[in-house]
């Protein structure tokens, strides 16, 4: 019981305690650090960040976490260092003083962190180690400083004209095909043959976003259905026995399923750029396509709905119409709709089509959102303008159809 009284208050004291672990040249991972951070080398300074990307994994959890509380708290930036830079600006606001405040302002640990990038590979592991962090961050908020750090850079590196827009489909690489099967967060891949047909029909297509840093690693992809007319059930687009539908045929492009692959990048927004850029990709390959939707789920429906002070709806009609209010009038603290998806397609722009029931009859579908699905429509000559809407005044575009169906449920849901 000692021992584990000891790990268990090592592992959850917020103070720094330094690391006893050393590589083969009698440095500790602290060291290494310092020594990246002083040196002037480009092949030397490649060689350190090396050295501690590679003690870095071979720490177990406790041992990150004091790495991560000497980065955070060790290297963190100088108050007294900023308090005579801003003076020396204030008296003489010229490049010299502006330079020297700029510097005293960032903390070292992003400097350590853009050294380190420095090694081919490092970019991955890096997106890696915010993983750990944010997994570090449930036991010990006090981390939040760094992870405001690696969200800064990864802004950065990330950045949209980085990143390379890649089709994915039945002749692309076995270890890609893999990955979408892993990644998939929306409707689960079971099967390499399930996978075929979302990938070599000619009215499916895939698309994904890679970065130069880790070109066989998705960032986000996102499944398209051509059809003709707009979607209103998820298993009629993933059924085995269908109808194949000509690309000249299409008149839609259903965007059902959309997915970020890598955890170590959340909170980089990926999915506007995505969903734009696909849309025009297609206008160019089929011009005939003039309506964009989504299929999308309301995973948080059903968490509403099961409140005390709450009914789930038997009939259809009635679910859809607390589907509607649920979208359109319940927020969360800051204003915003509750369900993260609204969120997501009403900040970029899109406007809230229609509500089905009945439309996702499997066994995650019925339980995140009562087998709800939406159709978030993406009018290109609107976007903007919702968008902005949006953003400036939390006003939620919607069709006449939704809006009548959340008045149809009314007042009787105390939001």
């Amino acid at each position: 019981m000692s021992l584990l009284a000891d790990l268990m208050s090592n592992l959850f004291d917020r103070r720094y305690v330094p690391f006893v672990r050393l590589d083969r040249a009698g440095r500790s991972i602290e060291d290494l650090c310092r020594d990246l951070l002083t040196s002037h080398g480009e092949v030397s300074g490649s060689e350190l960040a090396r050295l501690i990307l590679d003690a870095y994994d071979g720490l177990d959890a406790e041992e990150r976490m004091v790495f991560f509380r000497f980065l955070n708290d060790v290297l963190d930036i100088d108050a007294d260092r900023i308090q005579l830079a801003l003076s020396a600006y204030r008296d003489a606001p010229d490049r010299d003083t502006y330079r020297r405040l700029m510097q005293a302002t960032e903390p070292r640990r992003q400097e350590l962190a853009r050294r380190m990038n420095q090694m081919p590979g490092a970019t991955a592991r890096l997106v890696a180690m915010r993983t750990d962090l944010l997994e570090a961050l449930k036991i010990d908020p006090h981390l939040a400083k760094l992870d405001v750090d690696f969200r800064h850079l990864f802004k950065s590196w990330f950045n949209r004209g980085f990143l390379v827009l890649r089709p994915i489909n039945w002749e692309s690489p076995a270890h890609i095909l893999e990955k979408i099967i892993k990644y998939e967060a929306v409707h689960a891949i079971g099967s390499w043959r399930e996978l075929r047909r979302r990938m070599q029909p000619a009215d499916r297509r895939c698309f994904a976003f890679f970065h130069p840093s880790m070109p066989d690693e998705p960032l986000i992809f996102v499944e398209v259905a051509l059809t003709r007319g707009i979607a209103s059930s998820i298993q009629s687009l993933l059924a085995e026995e269908r109808d194949v539908l000509d690309t000249d045929d299409a008149d839609t492009a259903v965007f059902y399923s959309i997915s970020n692959c890598q955890p170590g990048l959340a909170g980089i927004s990926f999915g506007n750029s995505l969903i734009k850029q696909v849309v025009a990709e297609l206008s160019r390959e089929a011009p005939g396509i003039k309506t964009f939707v989504t299929l999308s789920p309301v995973p948080s429906l059903m968490t509403w709905l099961r409140r005390a002070d709450a009914q789930v709806p038997d009939d259809p009609e009635a679910l859809r119409a607390a589907a509607a209010h649920f979208l359109t009038e319940v927020k969360d603290d800051g204003g915003l709709p509750r369900d993260p998806v609204a969120r997501f397609h009403l900040t970029n722009g899109a406007l809230l089509q229609e509500v089905h029931a009945g439309a996702d009859t499997s066994e995650a579908g019925l339980a995140r959102s009562g087998g709800v699905m939406v159709n978030y429509l993406y009018d290109l000559s609107r976007i903007d303008r919702n968008h902005e809407a949006f953003a400036n005044a939390g006003k939620i575009a919607s069709s006449g159809a939704v809006q009548t169906l959340a008045r149809q449920h009314g007042s009787t849901v105390d939001a």
